[in-house]
């Protein structure tokens, strides 16, 4: 067989840069593998009976070393990287390696269980100027059925990989927020999701991050499953708050839109929203610099000494300046909220409080008094009575739930699902209800 003839070679290699090949090779710099090292004790049953002749030299504790594998996605130059919270919950070591070879020690920063989602960061020597290479967020709205996607990761622990499939579902039940994903929320490809691959990015063939890869279908072959882009997004504006970073309130949080940062949401009754911002708005500045993704926002934001804020937004064809402060949460949020938005005085139900007052159970605020033409009092509400729900969720604490409360607009109406328990000798009667309060 002959040679070629050199007319035949011109354009081959245009033939293999497909549209695969170069989102690929866009999105590949800012994938990692993820190694962890989680050391658990293990309690010796001989322990305490060898320790009586061979004290202090025989105790020493047993540890097991038990290691995982994931993936993960840079999100900013600085070193930020999103992956699955179940690739890294209760690891004592994390590791992340780049496709070219470098690897680094990374640290969690946060997380929400709720969505899967955790942040890490890579550990750099002080100094250090390394640079990392971000994945570019597509839309939140922008996904097409049956698109080529891309999924990257390292499944099985077999380093760098890529498969390819399409978007198979899109249009799935919309979360509400705080609420627990599962597949009803998640996006679905057959691109092939193995072990491994968890927390791996899921692209399209502009190399823009569509989702975190998650899961796949035990029962059925090429159905794989991925956290929606808009929710990385929620998750992510959650993280980056003065809120999360400070316990200052500020009362708004941002997406990325493309390449412009955009507000998602504003509390009604914040700062932020009696500064007049509104959801839509795109941030251009704070404190006159530049801000472009979260970790801009973050810095100007919540950092130290940066409680009064001056934000430039682009609104409606206009570019405007608002001002305004940041509140301690401690001093915004606290029981007398409850008080006086319901007519109620409430405590957490601590295991101590509930052991002082005899009680079989603990979690809640339980009621210790009701204003005698309160709404509360009106929805018949006693003391005595420990409110576990409000209207679907179940607040984190005492500052969540005063919070949940200070937003509600006036006259708007509130679920309260509340427990009785009274002690009848050795035995305990215990009694539910649902309670509509009125907020005044």
């Amino acid at each position: 067989m002959g040679l070629l003839a050199p007319s035949l070679l011109i354009g081959a290699d245009d033939v293999r840069q497909t549209p695969v090949v170069k989102a690929v090779a866009q999105a590949l710099p800012s994938v990692v593998n993820i190694r962890t090292e989680t050391v658990q004790e293990v309690l010796d049953p001989f322990a305490e009976l060898f320790s009586d002749f061979w004290n202090p030299y025989y105790r020493q504790p047993r540890q097991d070393v038990r290691r995982s594998l994931g993936s993960g996605v840079v999100i900013h130059e600085d070193g930020y990287i999103i992956t699955n919270d179940h690739v890294v919950r209760r690891a004592t070591k994390i590791r992340v390696k780049f496709a070219n070879g470098r690897e680094y020690e990374a640290d969690r920063v946060a997380y929400d269980q709720r969505s899967d989602l955790a942040l890490l960061r890579i550990l750099l020597p002080k100094g250090s100027k390394t640079r990392f290479t971000p994945v570019p967020f597509a839309r939140d709205g922008d996904l097409l059925l049956g698109e080529t996607v891309i999924a990257l990761g390292n499944p099985f622990g077999l380093g760098g990989s890529v498969s390819r499939g399409i978007l198979s579902s899109r249009d799935r039940q919309v979360p509400q927020a705080d609420e627990i994903l599962d597949m009803a929320n998640w996006l679905q490809t057959d691109a092939a999701i193995n072990p491994g691959n968890s927390g791996g990015p899921l692209i399209n063939l502009n190399g823009d991050l569509i989702g975190i890869n998650v899961a796949i279908h035990r029962e059925g072959q090429g159905i794989g499953f991925a956290i929606p882009i808009a929710r990385v997004n929620e998750t992510l504006g959650k993280f980056f708050t003065p809120e999360h970073l400070r316990g200052l309130w500020l009362g708004a949080r941002v997406r990325l839109d493309g390449n412009r940062l955009r507000l998602a949401l504003v509390e009604a009754n914040s700062p932020a929203a009696k500064a007049g911002l509104r959801a839509g708005d795109t941030v251009l500045e704070v404190n006159e610099t530049p801000v472009a993704d979260f970790v801009d926002w973050a810095k100007e934001t919540a950092g130290r000494g940066k409680e009064k804020l001056s934000l430039k937004i682009f609104r409606g064809g206009r570019v405007m300046t608002v001002t305004l402060a940041l509140l301690p949460e401690e001093r915004a949020f606290n029981s007398k909220v409850i008080e006086d938005r319901l007519g109620l005085t409430v405590r957490t139900l601590t295991k101590d409080l509930a052991e002082q007052l005899g009680l079989s159970f603990y979690g809640g605020y339980l009621i210790t008094k009701v204003a005698a033409r309160g709404p509360g009092g009106s929805a018949g509400l006693e003391a005595g009575a420990v409110i576990q729900r409000v209207d679907d969720s179940q607040p984190q604490s005492l500052m969540a739930f005063a919070r949940d409360i200070h937003s509600r607009e006036p006259n708007a109406q509130v679920r309260l699902s509340v427990v009785w328990e009274i002690q009848r000798g050795a035995f305990f009667q215990r009694r539910s209800g649902v309670a509509t309060v009125k907020v005044r």
